[in-house]
């Protein structure tokens, strides 16, 4: 049980950590709006890179926040059943849930993104428009590493709804 409980931390850890950097490029990403928005409609300038380090730090936001989300259960459910269920039969529709949507779909966007992104580290790939950001491959990167963590902790939802199916605690 203590490995169990170790890789269960562990990945809890991992998801509370990908939260943190997520809520951190939260302010960063609107400090970064609010000198587009100034810098485009005070000074009529615009910056391509600022443009697209929006975008790779909107898309980060999600891939960071899907695991951290279903660490703490926010993530999108009908919780009109959900909420009516006792424990365990909420750690069953986690349990299948996990099994039957959540790792396939990891597994899906993994191994279609590897070589999208073998692809792009090949090409060196950099933005097409002059003045944007270079190594458009590690946004590209980032997209698989969202997912493991999403995915880490399907597993540590998994563990943790067989201990209350299985009338277990973590902690004892």
């Amino acid at each position: 049980m203590k490995a169990i409980r170790f890789y269960v931390e562990l990945v809890e850890t991992i998801s509370e950590l990908a939260g943190r950097v997520a809520m951190w490029l939260s302010t960063l990403l609107v400090v970064l709006i609010c000198f587009d928005v100034l810098a485009r409609y005070l000074f009529s300038i615009s910056y391509v890179w600022v443009f697209e380090l929006e975008w790779h730090i909107f898309a980060l936001l999600f891939l960071f926040g899907a695991s951290f989300s279903l660490k703490y259960d926010r993530h999108v459910r009908v919780d009109i059943i959900y909420n009516q269920l006792n424990e365990k039969q909420k750690a069953w529709i986690n349990l299948l849930g996990c099994l039957l949507f959540l790792f396939p779909f990891c597994v899906i966007v993994i191994e279609a993104s590897v070589p999208y992104l073998m692809t792009s580290l090949q090409l060196n790939e950099a933005s097409n428009d002059q003045g944007g950001l270079p190594a458009r491959y590690f946004i590209k990167s980032m997209i698989i590493v969202g997912f493991v963590f999403l995915m880490m902790q399907g597993t540590a939802l998994v563990v943790r709804s067989l201990l209350v199916i299985s009338n277990k605690k973590l902690y004892e």
